[in-house]
């Protein structure tokens, strides 16, 4: 379900696929190499809802028969996984996308504050995308996620959307407090934050498990 309007700030995606990529995804027993394909089957379905309005302008074609009109997008379109987890998003949505530009943003959650912290941002000195699809797995804090929302409209981008597997509700709170204009895709809204900051019940550390480094090794 969506919040009221096409346009509205929140869109709750259902379906039952998502819905069952889900319980997967949040099973502690499904493996890294099946995890990653979760979250890229997941991302697919987040970015086709999410692009819906984009725009689109006429383009004249000829086929193997005849002239034809066809349609071609018309607005620039940039993907801005956050790091380290958003690029298990990127190849997925790329693919629905393969013109996109792709911009990286480094952003890691300081465990004494939980708040984010910056350390790497790559983004081009020429006029910004049209539209922004920021892809992080997870929306625990806000605080990541909003980091990156501050740095995209610093560079002039008009319109931002969040795609997320799971969000809290005080992550969603957050990035909304400080724009209320993102739009955020979700598949699914977890009511809180455990005392570390993630989401509960979530599936743990969206990084970790994709990237097999859960575990401790020596």
């Amino acid at each position: 379900m969506s919040s009221p309007g096409a346009s509205g700030p929140l869109h709750q995606v259902s379906h039952p696929l998502l819905q069952h990529h889900l319980t997967r995804l949040r099973n502690q027993l499904t493996q890294p190499i099946e995890f990653r394909n979760l979250i890229r089957r997941v991302a697919v379905l987040l970015a086709y809802e999410a692009t819906k309005d984009l725009e689109t302008s006429p383009l004249p074609i000829e086929t193997p028969l005849v002239a034809t009109e066809g349609m071609a997008l018309k607005q620039s379109v940039g993907l801005v996984p956050i790091l380290r987890a958003g690029l298990g998003m990127v190849d997925a949505v790329l693919d629905l996308i393969p013109q996109a530009e792709v911009w990286h943003l480094g952003l890691y959650r300081d465990e004494k504050t939980a708040r984010p912290v910056e350390y790497y941002k790559k983004l081009p000195h020429s006029e910004p995308v049209d539209v922004a699809l920021v892809l992080d797995p997870m929306l625990a804090t806000g605080g990541s996620a909003s980091a990156a929302v501050s740095t995209l409209r610093a560079w002039g981008v008009p319109k931002i959307k969040l795609l997320t597997v799971i969000a809290s509700e005080e992550g969603i709170a957050a990035v909304h407090a400080q724009d209320s204009e993102v739009q955020i895709f979700v598949t699914t809204v977890d009511p809180e934050l455990n005392d570390q900051k993630f989401i509960v019940p979530g599936l743990g550390d969206a990084g970790d498990r994709i990237f097999n480094t859960f575990k401790q090794r020596d």
